[in-house]
């Protein structure tokens, strides 16, 4: 595959998680993100999106928005559960994704916030219409996913390279 592909990155926000006397990666779905994660499944599914691959934080939310999205979709990508997603970052996103392989066309990232609005919004140097502006007065919440674009190696991905082609929210 060269270099020159067309790449896609979906991020996607772990569904609403409960509060709780437990550690912050252990917070589990609470019962609207339970709700809410096959929405944005079937959401991504309809938009005819497929992927190569999908990192998943290990956080338990995080864990439980994919195992209830992926199930929507047509295919299911292979999944790594990537421990360095949690709390990451810009930097520290935009360096994962850097070590992907140029042999991947189309990432979902699913993640937590404020990283996932950070990089949606690092990345994104244009943008459709007003997907910017709407991206940035939503604050990207809870099950919300960005859809951004770009051409060249996983390597050459740093700020501005990107286009925002899609926003969505699920209680918009």
């Amino acid at each position: 595959m060269s270099v020159d592909t067309p790449r896609r990155i979906v991020l996607l926000r772990h569904a609403k998680a409960d509060w709780n006397e437990e550690s912050d990666h252990e917070r589990p779905l609470a019962e609207r993100g339970r709700a809410d994660a096959p929405v944005a499944g079937r959401r991504l599914a309809a938009s005819g999106l497929t992927f190569d691959l999908a990192l998943c934080s290990t956080a338990t939310r995080t864990r439980e928005t994919w195992k209830l999205a992926v199930q929507e979709l047509p295919q299911r990508p292979k999944t790594v559960y990537e421990d360095r997603l949690y709390e990451a970052s810009l930097g520290e996103l935009i360096a994962l994704l850097n070590e992907t392989s140029d042999e991947v066309s189309d990432i979902l990232v699913i993640g937590h916030n404020p990283g996932m609005h950070a990089l949606a919004d690092a990345l994104a140097s244009e943008a459709d219409g007003d997907l910017l502006a709407r991206m940035n007065r939503s604050g990207f919440p809870t099950s919300a996913f960005a859809v951004l674009t770009f051409n060249g190696s996983w390597k050459s991905l740093e700020h501005g390279v990107g286009h925002l082609v899609e926003f969505w929210t699920p209680h918009a």
